[in-house]
């Protein structure tokens, strides 16, 4: 299908889109220039192709007139052609961080509102975004996994914009006329993410030189085949071992530790784990291969003990 009445940055998107669209789509809209480029070629694709679609806006509360602009933002929608828009208002608190729990709060609900509809969710993350998530799985240490990204389709999550730079989407709003909001959090230094956006990708681009956020994203793409494949293998290495709930810690001495540690830490957050730390991991597996009548390993939510040749996982529930 041609869009040759569209300008070029917009035209990227909405190709950008055509390309995954066929289902019903639920888009989540901050009022940023991605969110709101997003949501037109969302709406365009979807009446061309006689899809339903629907929009969602999450107010987290976190500053002052944070309701007034969650109220703009769905007058713009309804300007593109939305009639089923969704403000919500959130708050959580567990403890994990702003940055944390403003994630957790918005997903809950963007998920909750693409399961009552059926519908795929689509976000606005871009090839920028997909930098500075490579980024942060290396500082932090957080392994293949982390440093993979994220994936154009995840299950009904699609991220359509990952090959899209984020000022392609700044320059479809110009186009279109659409006055995107600049969340002050984005630029806020105490955040992590907002310093690895504001400092650190510009001094690589200006030392190294330009094509750096394209060298990160196509990082992820080739670790995450890699991933792909070792979560797969991991898998199959857990069904062999598996007994009931607990693991045949004969089995497990044999693999190959990269595989090993992918089997443990998926068995122990299925098991109940609420985070599965490195140092944690590497401490179960030492009940393997390591094994010589130590104690039972503590993780948040859960602890692991060995007996009879195997690993059994005991939850834990939080104290007073």
């Amino acid at each position: 299908m041609a869009y040759k009445a569209l300008a070029p940055a917009t035209l990227e998107i909405v190709q950008a889109v055509r390309a995954v669209a066929g289902r019903p789509m639920v888009v989540g809209v901050s009022g940023g220039a991605d969110s709101l480029a997003l949501a037109f070629a969302v709406a365009h694709v979807c009446r061309a192709e006689g899809v339903r679609y629907a929009a969602t806006v999450v107010d987290h509360g976190l500053q002052p007139g944070s309701a007034k602009q969650a109220a703009i933002v769905g007058d713009q929608l309804a300007g593109l052609g939305y009639d089923d828009v969704v403000i919500s208002r959130v708050s959580v608190r567990t403890g994990a961080g702003p940055e944390a729990d403003a994630r957790t709060a918005r997903y809950a609900v963007l998920e909750r509102e693409a399961r009552r509809r059926d519908a795929d969710l689509v976000l606005g993350h871009t090839l920028d975004d997909q930098a500075e998530t490579v980024l942060l799985g290396l500082v932090r240490g957080s392994g293949p996994r982390s440093i993979a990204g994220m994936s154009v389709r995840s299950g009904h999550r699609l991220r359509p914009l990952l090959a899209v730079r984020r000022e392609r989407t700044r320059a479809a709003c110009v186009e279109l006329g659409l006055d995107a909001w600049d969340d002050p959090h984005n630029a806020d230094p105490r955040f992590t993410r907002s310093r690895i956006r504001e400092r650190v990708l510009p001094v690589l681009e200006a030392e190294v030189g330009p094509g750096v956020a394209e060298a990160l994203a196509r990082t992820a793409e080739l670790v995450r085949a890699d991933a792909d494949l070792l979560d797969r293998l991991a898998r199959d290495l857990l069904a062999v071992a598996q007994r009931g709930t607990d693991l045949d810690c004969a089995v497990l001495a044999g693999a190959d530790p990269a595989l090993r540690g992918r089997a443990l830490k998926a068995w122990l957050t299925t098991s109940g784990a609420h985070q599965t730390p490195y140092d944690r991991v590497k401490a179960v597996e030492a009940l393997i291969t390591d094994w010589h009548g130590q104690g039972e390993v503590q993780l948040a939510g859960l602890a692991v003990r060995r007996g009879d040749g195997s690993l059994m996982a005991v939850r834990r529930r939080a104290g007073p």
